[in-house]
């Protein structure tokens, strides 16, 4: 295959309309006559029944298509609903685990100053984290999968931006300090105050109380006192 040939396949492939022949020789800077060449070319190599694609000319343009033969099995890939993208809390949800795993619910609650429940449950069922064990009171530990890996493009954990790189607005260190203030006051069953003397928040609950999968509706009971020692480690630092 020649060299238009080559980059007509490209531009066709990544782009979502049908392309005419004046745009193709704009876009790779040859001339008419090299741009027939290499769709005469690719009409022979993209040919019906040849390959899962042909080539087509329509609307006044050329695309790339599916094959005829295949459009079944492109309908059922197609009408399986897309996956809505990550809310606020669930983005928070999953940094903490990719940074802290692994790291439990109740220490994901104290370190977000809110119920990690529905986002760790959404992120569970999506296969971004994964159940690791639990902590030595019992509590569920959390961390990321090879899914979560391959949708930021990572080899590995150790290639996340440092969290230096990190450059929060005031309003920004405010918000966190608090939370953290409020992660290590609920450790000593206080409601940790900020510099003008209020209570930041309410201390959370000591128990974590849930009902686990196969358990006979039996709620689980974890100390979550080596949790929130962890969270107070990350208020220390």
């Amino acid at each position: 295959m020649n060299q238009p040939a080559k980059m007509i396949e490209a531009l066709l492939f990544v782009s979502p309309q049908p392309v005419s022949e004046a745009e193709l020789a704009e876009a790779i800077g040859c001339e008419l006559e090299d741009v027939n060449a290499g769709l005469e070319e690719l009409s022979l190599a993209w040919a019906e029944g040849e390959r899962g694609m042909v080539l087509k000319n329509v609307a006044g343009g050329y695309t790339l298509a599916s094959a005829p033969e295949n459009d079944e099995a492109a309908r059922r890939l197609l009408s399986k609903p897309r996956t809505p993208p990550l809310t606020p809390a669930q983005a928070e949800t999953l940094a903490i685990v990719a940074y802290l795993q692994p790291v439990s619910r109740p220490e994901i609650t104290r370190i977000r100053g809110v119920s990690a429940d529905s986002a760790s449950g959404t992120l569970l069922e999506r296969g971004l984290i994964e159940e690791s064990g639990r902590s030595q009171f019992g509590a569920i530990c959390f961390r990321t999968t090879e899914l979560f890996l391959r949708l930021f493009g990572l080899s590995s954990i150790g290639e996340l931006p440092p969290i230096s790189e990190w450059d929060p607005s005031p309003e920004e260190q405010s918000d966190l300090r608090e939370r953290l203030m409020a992660a290590g006051g609920a450790r000593l069953g206080e409601a940790p105050t900020a510099d003008h003397g209020e209570p930041v928040q309410e201390a959370l609950p000591r128990i974590d109380a849930r009902a686990e999968a196969g358990g006979g509706g039996q709620a689980e009971v974890a100390d979550e006192s080596d949790d929130d020692q962890r969270a107070s480690a990350v208020a220390a630092n």
